[in-house]
């Protein structure tokens, strides 16, 4: 029997719905993420996560346009998980600092498996993302 190819996209755009799309720019500027002017006007902005990643930051109302169901408020209902692989865990406490200077809050304590490093926070709106690194080789054998 042959199997099929496995399906592969070429892009992810994750969109979220933000209360304040100034502050949403302004906080993930800090963290070091840039923004596509292109796609930039005043009720959505799409940030630059990677190469082919990006997070499409909607104001609530336009990301209401694109769904009939209401939407949850994160700080209190989770909605998604964003988690983002980085190539050190220096990297991973470098954004993880950067969120919470800027108004980000703490989300999880530290995961330290040896092999795999991690730490999450939640932005202004409340959705968490979860940075880490690991190193795959160095993943015990079952």
């Amino acid at each position: 029997m042959t199997r099929p190819a496995a399906l592969s996209a070429s892009r992810i755009f994750v969109n979220l719905p933000v209360q304040d799309l100034k502050k949403s720019l302004e906080f993930f500027g800090r963290l070091g993420f840039t923004f596509n002017p292109q796609f930039t006007d005043d009720t959505a902005t799409c940030m630059i996560i990677g190469e082919t990643m990006f997070a499409m930051l909607l104001t609530r109302e336009k990301f209401g346009s694109f769904t009939p169901y209401p939407l949850v408020d994160a700080h209190r209902n989770t909605e998604v998980l964003v988690a983002l692989q980085f190539d050190s865990r220096a990297q991973v406490d470098d954004i993880l600092q950067k969120a919470l200077a800027a108004g980000g809050r703490d989300f999880w304590p530290v995961e330290d498996h040896g092999w795999m490093y991690g730490r999450a926070f939640q932005d202004l709106d409340g959705h968490i993302w979860e940075l880490f690194w690991m190193d795959p080789a160095a993943m015990p054998q079952q």
